[in-house]
């Protein structure tokens, strides 16, 4: 099983800095730069549970300044709990293949969860300085 622990810990680490912050500091960018990272960690999310899916990623409304923290730790989660389902599926379609098969796709939702604490990590800077 996929160990998403270093996502969910990097937004966690995020959140709890966003609902600590005074409403200055949200309004000065750090909630949009939290409102866009919890866009695109539920649309990757959206695109591991439903691959086949042709109509654009649902997007998280914005709901203001004091929610952000929240909404980064849902589509946080949300992504860690997809990368488990994905990696799990794509074991299981490897073992079934056969041991001697390509295993790229068992694979690719580790490198999604690197970019995916990158990405984490790299809003927390930009909201933060």
């Amino acid at each position: 099983m996929l160990d998403t622990s270093p996502l969910t810990a990097a937004v966690e680490r995020f959140a709890d800095r966003l609902r600590a912050m005074p409403q200055s500091r949200l309004q000065q960018g750090a909630a949009a730069e939290a409102l866009h990272l919890a866009r695109e960690l539920s649309a990757r999310a959206q695109r591991l549970e439903e691959p086949h899916r042709t109509a654009p990623a649902r997007e998280i409304p914005d709901a203001g300044l004091f929610v952000v923290g929240d909404q980064v730790a849902v589509a946080g989660l949300d992504l860690a709990e997809a990368l488990r389902a994905a990696d799990a599926e794509a074991a299981e379609a490897a073992g079934a293949a056969g041991a001697g098969e390509d295993r790229e796709t068992a694979t690719a939702p580790s490198g999604i969860l690197d970019e995916a604490v990158r990405l984490v990590e790299q809003a927390d800077v930009r909201a933060t300085r």
